[in-house]
């Protein structure tokens, strides 16, 4: 709820099992993509976060009929076969994931006309990738009071497509455009993320065909029809990556469940170094620290490097660890700007273009700090759990975009965590 805000007592060592449910970055681009087939598409492993129902109801005003039913983690998406081609401002502002609809709408449609998306302030993520993959498959797209539009009255045609630089929203836009187009479709330098090759197979389930996912190189043979499916969404790995850092910043043991260790190999490797002693479970990955964690350096990078969503966690870790640490941030040029608030925690930070130097010190001193992004206000929990007195987080909307349940999570791991108006 806006205006809400996280009480936090600090002195707090994380200990206890918790669950993770679907990813936030792959749940969204799979409604979006339910677009491409009219009937009922289910899907199942649904996080109850503030973004789900920011897109349901997108697609709510886009024609179609959905039912949630977050107790059971599902969604059912009816899609009629007549849909409305227009995603507004009023909605596309709060969620960058929106602009996922573009490819769906243009290739069932022939036209759609989405706002230009909002999200989190993290710096500039320009459309230029995802218009350029439609242009290719013979779309007219224009950018007009506001709005992308793009036109294919024709219907699409499959093209040989190479991306700059191997955007996550841009591959996935093109990959459900170009299931529907004529022909074959060569996507070069495609992003390599879990999403993807869980939007991709979704899409396979549909009866779209779809080779090379989890590749730089994806090649796809336009079908002429898609058909409702059912389809459990991925863990979402940048939780599971949370809940651990989480555990060796506070010096916990936590059992992280329903995850896939092998999606976040890179992290988990940092953490090991930093001191951390991980072991597998039939379900997931349990996280012990014994002792305070050794400063680590990384530098973010696409899939399969060191993901930028967890960035945010490792300078609050190494905030406090033993040592200096240096964190290259290679993938969003602004995901610096919560490290004024982590300044105001007392943390030794110094920031220089796309690097942050950090100098540990062995504990934080609270004050009042506020969130500007999903992970940035995740990240102040934290390093609010190892300041000593009391914090309050403001922004708590921001964090609700992609945890479910945060302080009650937290809570039952042992923190004094409140959520207050």
């Amino acid at each position: 709820m806006l205006g809400d805000k996280f009480q936090v007592l600090g002195g707090a060592h994380l200990r206890g099992d918790v669950s993770v449910s679907g990813a936030k970055n792959s749940v969204l681009k799979l409604m979006a993509a339910a677009l491409l087939a009219p009937g009922k598409t289910e899907l199942t492993n649904v996080p109850h976060i503030a973004d789900v129902e920011i897109m349901a109801e997108l697609l709510t005003r886009l024609g179609c009929t959905l039912t949630l039913d977050f107790e059971r983690e599902t969604i059912l998406i009816d899609v009629p076969e007549k849909l409305e081609h227009r995603a507004d401002y009023d909605l596309v502002r709060k969620l960058r994931a929106s602009i996922n609809v573009l490819g769906p709408l243009v290739a069932r449609l022939g036209k759609a006309e989405v706002a230009l998306p909002g999200g989190d302030a993290i710096g500039s993520r320009g459309l230029d990738y995802h218009i350029k993959g439609l242009v290719e498959l013979g779309a007219k797209v224009r950018n007009e009071h506001g709005y992308i539009i793009a036109e294919a009255h024709d219907g699409l045609n499959g093209a040989e497509i190479v991306l700059d630089f191997p955007s996550v929203g841009a591959t996935e836009n093109i990959m459900s455009a170009a299931v529907l187009a004529t022909g074959r479709t060569i996507l070069d330098n495609a992003a390599r993320e879990p999403d993807v090759v869980d939007l991709g197979q979704f899409l396979i389930a549909m009866g779209a065909d779809i080779q090379g996912l989890g590749t730089p190189t994806i090649t796809i043979h336009g079908v002429s029809s898609l058909k409702p499916t059912k389809h459990a969404t991925i863990p979402d790995r940048i939780v599971v990556g949370t809940w651990a850092f989480a555990a060796v910043t506070t010096v916990g043991d936590i059992t992280i469940h329903r995850c896939n260790p092998s999606h976040l190999e890179v992290p988990l490797e940092k953490l090991v170094s930093a001191g951390a002693l991980i072991t597998t479970t039939e379900d997931g990955i349990r996280v012990r620290m014994e002792r305070r964690p050794k400063a680590i350096d990384i530098s973010t990078l696409p899939y399969p490097g060191f993901p930028t969503d967890l960035q945010p966690f490792v300078i609050t870790m190494n905030a406090i660890a033993e040592g200096d640490g240096i964190v290259t941030e290679n993938v969003f040029e602004s995901r610096f700007v919560f490290v004024n608030e982590l300044l105001r925690l007392g943390a030794q930070v110094r920031v220089d273009g796309h690097h942050a130097a950090t100098r540990g010190i062995a504990n934080l001193s609270s004050a009042p700090v506020i969130a500007t992004d999903i992970r940035a206000g995740a990240g102040l929990v934290i390093a609010a759990l190892v300041a000593d007195g009391l914090s309050i987080i403001e922004g708590a909307e921001h964090v609700d975009r992609g945890y479910p349940y945060f302080a009650e999570q937290l809570s039952a791991l042992g923190a004094d965590v409140k959520r207050i108006k």
